[in-house]
This record gives structure tokens, sequence and C-alpha cells, in this order.
């Protein structure tokens, strides 16, 4: 079986893989990361997206051996060592963006993806249009709308959470 080689969270690892193997099954199955979701398995819900090489891809219709020597990082990558929140999960915690938590691994990658893409800043409407292709049955979205918005500025070194909530 081919080898596919990748750098996750940080970290070198090297799987054998079938050429029909998912991104999210060499994720899950292989290196143990269960953060990624599978919903669908048609690439509609997005609780499976991750980063690949810093771009926000859906890993449950991505083939593992079309991201070999990619870096990859999922939601189990995105906190510090010392177990700080990145900006995003905090302001998802702090505006109780989440209720089951299926969706909010996805969530949260789509939603980072969405402010990195945006430097400019973000309209309500485009975070809500950007949010297309994931799916929370739960929330209802309002307080995801509010937790990406709140989060802008903190991840373009121009505001606190805090700052936000005010």
């Amino acid at each position: 079986m081919p080898q596919v080689t990748l750098t996750v969270n940080g970290k070198a690892a090297s799987v054998e893989v079938e050429g029909r193997t998912l991104l999210v099954e060499v994720l899950r199955d292989k290196l143990g990361l269960t953060g990624t979701h599978v919903g669908c398995d048609t690439s509609q819900c997005g609780a499976c997206v991750v980063h690949v090489d810093g771009k926000a891809i859906k890993s449950c219709t991505t083939l593992a051996w079309q991201v070999d020597g990619s870096t990859v990082t999922t939601i189990e990558g995105l906190a510090a060592a010392d177990g700080t929140l990145h900006p995003m999960q905090e302001a998802f915690r702090e505006y109780h963006a989440l209720q089951c938590g299926f969706c909010t691994p996805g969530m949260v990658m789509s939603a980072i993806d969405l402010v990195t893409t945006h430097p400019d800043g973000l309209t309500e409407q485009q975070i809500r249009d950007g949010l297309e292709g994931n799916i929370c049955r739960c929330t209802g979205y309002h307080n995801i709308v509010k937790a990406i918005a709140a989060a802008w500025p903190v991840m373009h070194g121009r505001g606190t959470l805090a700052a936000a909530a005010e």
C-alpha cells in the first residue's frame, strides 16, 4: 500500500493507505484525532472541516493521497501547548456558540478560515454566507455568528474578546 506523509498539528506522520482512503479516516482511525467528525459523508454538513496548508477543506471527500506532503491542522492542533485556547475556540466558549458540540470542530475550523481570509472585516451577512456548508442542528447560528464577529478583531490583533462583548 502507498505511504502518505503529512505534518499533522505540528507532528510528522506517515501512514499506509489504500487509494480510496479519505483524509478523515486517516485522522480519526489511523492517527486517533477524533475531534474531526463525520456527519454526512457527502461534504454537506462541514463537521469534517480541517485546514490543509492553511486552507479549510472538507476531509470526508478528500482522498488522503491528495494531501501527501501537506500540513494538516485539526481542532486538536489549535490550542497552545499550555492549554490556552485559540481565539476562535475562546469566542465559541464565551458566546455559547455550541450546544451538542458535534458540529463545533468543523464550525470553528471554517470560522478561522473565514476570518483569516477577510482581513478588512466581516459583516453579519458575510459570516452567515461564509458558514454555508456547515450545518448546526442545535444553536440556530445566532451565537455562532456573534462568536465569529467577536473573534475577528482578536485574530487580527485589533482587540480582545472582552472589548467585543462591551
